[in-house]
């Protein structure tokens, strides 16, 4: 009896029912019926009320962003975000900083870090950063926890930012807290006059939710950075082409339902221009790039980059990497590339693709198709594997 009574059990075990889920290497884009002229492909896009001649936004990382960078990419037709929590907000002369947290041993360079960031916050040092940004010509995005929001928001408002972004880890319409009073997000996009975009998520009912409560744009993405070990720390994330696709459909289910576009940036996980075209075909409007960003001349990080989270006293969710530097932010993003690895000419090889697939803009790029191919990099490829 007691045999055929275990015969009859079902055990239902969590990893009967895992999601498979696909990164960038899982998956390719597959040609259509129709191509066109690369000259022909329109790749502006409009993030939160401002308009960019390429759907390129330069990551709020210490190592990437600074009034100079930001400069460069607005000319190139992109837009850099500034790091409120960073040490252009802290220093005077954050050049010294930089160089020191650039030249640290590895071993030491978790105190250096730890030690910059712990410098206070100013407010004429953020005031002096917004000038100097819209002077280099560019509109000014800036970055801040949600801790730091309330608190930072209006005041980069009242002194000319264009954007505000909260950006956090994990975000969510409905943070739980003790002992703080947690940010509200309606309230808090109600009051700004400036638009307010929302960071990361992976979630689709997350999206949805922030997109109600007024978010202007969404960045998509936890723990996919170059220089973020998020997902080694903590264990969580969700591969890049799955977490924009999933995303993506909750934008476009907004969009159904109240005629308001809320674009959604990829954040993180790109090193080529492949990567890049894979990301608005699952369905982003706009990429953030970090490390590919951090190799150019005009970047602050000297050949370096770390983890917005790497200065955390306590837990540190990411790790200064030496990304080299390369050459020129027009040269990483428009070429001519000196190598043929995918990492120079970033635009160019976006266009390129878009091209080859028939799609003369970001929105019809976001209609190709994607098939999975696990062996779309391996496949016919032994004699450059041989050579390396």
């Amino acid at each position: 009896m007691t045999t055929e009574a275990a015969a009859r059990r079902v055990f239902r075990s969590k990893v009967d029912s895992i999601r498979p889920t696909y990164g960038f290497e899982d998956v390719s884009l597959a040609p259509g019926t129709d191509t066109v002229e690369p000259s022909d492909v329109d790749l502006a896009v409009d993030i939160a009320g401002i308009r960019l001649a390429i759907p390129v936004l330069a990551a709020a990382m210490d190592a990437v962003v600074d009034a100079r960078s930001a400069g460069a990419l607005a000319a190139l037709g992109g837009l850099a975000v500034l790091n409120l929590e960073g040490v252009q907000a802290r220093f005077d002369d954050p050049d010294a900083v930089l160089e020191r947290i650039a030249t640290a041993p590895d071993g030491e360079v978790q105190d250096v870090l730890a030690e910059a960031y712990a410098a206070p916050l100013r407010e004429d040092l953020v005031a002096r950063r917004i000038e100097q940004i819209r002077a280099a010509g560019s509109k000014v995005a800036i970055s801040a926890t949600p801790a730091a929001a309330r608190r930072w928001g209006p005041f980069c408002a009242d002194h000319g930012a264009d954007l505000f972004l909260v950006q956090s880890q994990v975000s969510s319409a409905r943070h739980l807290a003790s002992g703080y009073e947690p940010l509200e997000l309606s309230e808090f996009t109600r009051l700004m006059p400036i638009p307010v975009a929302v960071g990361n998520t992976t979630n689709a009912e997350a999206a949805y939710a922030l997109m109600e409560q007024g978010a202007a744009a969404v960045f998509v993405g936890v723990g996919p950075g170059a220089a973020c070990t998020t997902r080694e720390v903590l264990g969580i994330g969700v591969p890049q082409v799955t977490a924009i696709s999933d995303v993506a459909a909750a934008r476009d289910a907004y969009a159904a339902a109240t005629g308001r576009h809320v674009p959604i940036v990829g954040d993180g996980g790109m090193r080529r221009g492949g990567e890049i075209a894979k990301a608005i075909a699952a369905g982003a409007d706009a990429v953030m790039l970090g490390s590919p960003l951090a190799r150019a001349e005009e970047a602050p990080g000297r050949g370096t980059n770390w983890g917005m989270a790497a200065p955390s006293p306590t837990l540190p969710r990411g790790t200064r990497i030496r990304v080299g530097t390369v050459g020129t932010m027009e040269r990483i993003l428009f070429g001519p590339s000196h190598v043929t690895d995918g990492t120079e000419n970033l635009v160019g090889a976006l266009r390129q693709s878009m091209a080859a697939l028939g799609a003369r803009s970001i929105r019809e790029m976001q209609g190709v198709e994607i098939v999975h191919a696990p062996s779309v990099a391996t496949e016919g490829k032994s004699w450059q594997q041989r050579g390396r």
